[in-house]
This record gives C-alpha cells, sequence and structure tokens, in this order.
C-alpha cells in the first residue's frame, strides 16, 4: 500500500504512519465510537479516482462561504491573499487539505491546475463537502480526492474563501487544523490528533482480531463468541496470533 508523508510534528512515529495507512476507515470509527466520538464521518463523499483512496494526513483547513456579488469575481482569484490560493501555496507537504464549502454542489472548488500544485507541493489529497471541477482530469490526478461530486462553474460562481487554518464544518463534522484526515474505499473519517496514536495501535489490533473470525467463519463456526471475540475463543486467538495467523 503506498505511504502518505505525514511530517511536521503531526505523526513522526513510522509505525504510527502505517497503522493509519493500513487500518480501514471502518475500523477507525469503530475504535472512536468506543471513545465516545461518533460524529467523525463526512457521508457523503466519492473518490474522484477508485484507484487513489488511500490517505492519512493532518489536515489543512480551507473555508468557503456563500458568494456576494461585489466580491465573488473573476480577478479576486488572482490576488496573492487570495485565501484558496493562499492553501494551495502554503500547505506543508503530507497534510490534507479539507474545505468547508457548505454542501454546495453547484461550482468547483479546484479544478485540474490547482491539484496539480497540491501534488507539486507534496499536499496528502483533498476532501471537500462540495464539488470538484475537470471530472476527466482528475480521474487521472496522482492525489486521492473526495468530493460530493462535480460541477462546471468556478467557486467564484457561488462561493468566496474567506479563511485558512480555521475551525471548520466538513459534511457537518468539525474539523480542526491538525486533527488527522484518513480516507478510503468507505469514504473520510476525522480522528483528533491526540488520540491517533491509541486509535491506530487498537484499530490493527481489532482488524487482526476479525481476521481471525474471518478464517473460523468460513470454516464454519458460528459467530456467537467468535464475533465479538469471547473469552471462550480467546486462547485459540492467541496460539493463531503465535503461529503466524495460520491455522
Amino acid at each position: 500500500m503506498p505511504r502518505t508523508s505525514l511530517p511536521d510534528g503531526a505523526l513522526q512515529d513510522d509505525a504510527l504512519q502505517d497503522g493509519l495507512l493500513a487500518a480501514g476507515t471502518t475500523t477507525l470509527s469503530s475504535q472512536l465510537l468506543k471513545r465516545g466520538l461518533r460524529n467523525v464521518f463526512i457521508a457523503g463523499l466519492g473518490a474522484a479516482s477508485p484507484q487513489r483512496v488511500r490517505m492519512a494526513g493532518p489536515a489543512y483547513t480551507l473555508r468557503f462561504v456563500p458568494a456576494r456579488e461585489d466580491l465573488a469575481v473573476s480577478g479576486s482569484v488572482a490576488r496573492p491573499d487570495n485565501p484558496q490560493r493562499f492553501a494551495v501555496e502554503n500547505i506543508p507537504p503530507g497534510h490534507v487539505l479539507v474545505i468547508d464549502a457548505g454542501g454546495r454542489p453547484g461550482c468547483g472548488t479546484l479544478g485540474g491546475i490547482l491539484v496539480e500544485r497540491l501534488f507539486q507541493r507534496g499536499a496528502a489529497g483533498v476532501v471537500v463537502d462540495g464539488a470538484l471541477r475537470d471530472a476527466e482530469e482528475l480521474a487521472q490526478a496522482k492525489l486521492p480526492l473526495f468530493s460530493r461530486g462535480f460541477a462546471a462553474p468556478p467557486s467564484y460562481g457561488g462561493l468566496i474563501p474567506v479563511e485558512t487554518q480555521g475551525a471548520i464544518d466538513c459534511g457537518g463534522v468539525a474539523v480542526f487544523p491538525g486533527d488527522i484526515v484518513v480516507t478510503d474505499h468507505d469514504g473520510a473519517i476525522v480522528i483528533p490528533e491526540h488520540l491517533a496514536g491509541e486509535v491506530a495501535r487498537d484499530a490493527l489490533e481489532q482488524e487482526r482480531v476479525e481476521r481471525f473470525a474471518k478464517q473460523r467463519v468460513a470454516r464454519g463456526f458460528p459467530i456467537t463468541g467468535l464475533y465479538p471475540l469471547g473469552e471462550a475463543m480467546r486462547e485459540a486467538y492467541q496460539q493463531w496470533v503465535a503461529r503466524g495467523e495460520q491455522e
């Protein structure tokens, strides 16, 4: 599985990095639920390319608000202080650009040129609760890109960018700069940075238990006492682990 760099103090441990990339979002979300965090899944998103879905990295946030006609004009995007352009040019390597677009589907927040620039800067990918542009081009993009779909009009057709690196609402989920965003075929979840280590550790163990259960179910075992793992099966599980996950 491809690795995603997570520098700048967010995730410097290789085992933690590998754990978040190896664990599925279903497992990670279960671990967060055990810790009382229910609102961590950004619903309704899809990947621009099914070949580019895995990423894990700290959130770099960008917030849009509905357009106002005196501000949302084509020339505004060329200004160096435009928050959209600032985000693209200043996102640290390994970070995920997480965009609050208010769920608006009618205009694209990023297109092919800006996505290529994000790739050149080393970004891990993009998650937006709105639309992207250039669907055919982005299907071949080198970054994982998650959105609610595609739209032809540019962002200033309905939105204006107002802030980077603030707390945002992305699809009904609170995202703070530095939160860890993980994606796969099931979608995108957000992990508070201070929980990333223990969540990754316990998610990998959960997935190993589930591999054991799946093997046993395939051999005809009932799920009672097996999924979830009960005490009666724990010794068999530990022996299975000691044998290198071999029956």
